[in-house]
């Protein structure tokens, strides 16, 4: 099993989630982040002078699913969240040693469900 991490912008959540339900993973967790990379922030002009923004809003994406199914997802991904600019996000990929559903204590890929959920 691994758990991805995808940092994206926020006007791509809706897209990236559909994508994702169209090809079977429904389950996942999003929360509301800030961050830079090499884009360091935005000049912003305003009234009383420019000033900069330097952790600027994203989306995090984290989705645990089989190892059979990291490139399928992670390309999927890429491909809806991508704009072609700078500030598009990154993926990270690790391996999880371990999951358990509380409910039912199932263990390992019978935790992530049925199919690709």
């Amino acid at each position: 099993m691994y758990k991805i991490e995808a940092i994206i912008r926020p006007e791509k959540l809706q897209e990236v989630k559909k994508a994702l339900e169209e090809k079977g993973f429904y389950g996942l967790t999003v929360t509301e982040v800030k961050g830079r990379g090499r884009q360091k922030g935005i000049k912003l002009q305003w009234r009383a002078g420019e000033y900069i923004i330097d952790l600027i809003e994203k989306t995090k994406i984290e989705i645990v699913v089989r190892e059979e199914d990291v490139d399928e997802l992670t390309d999927c991904i890429c491909q809806k969240a991508s704009t072609g600019k700078v500030g598009d996000g990154k993926i990270f990929v690790m391996p999880v040693k371990d999951a358990v559903r509380i409910r039912t204590m199932e263990r390992g890929d019978a935790a992530l469900g049925n199919g690709k959920i």
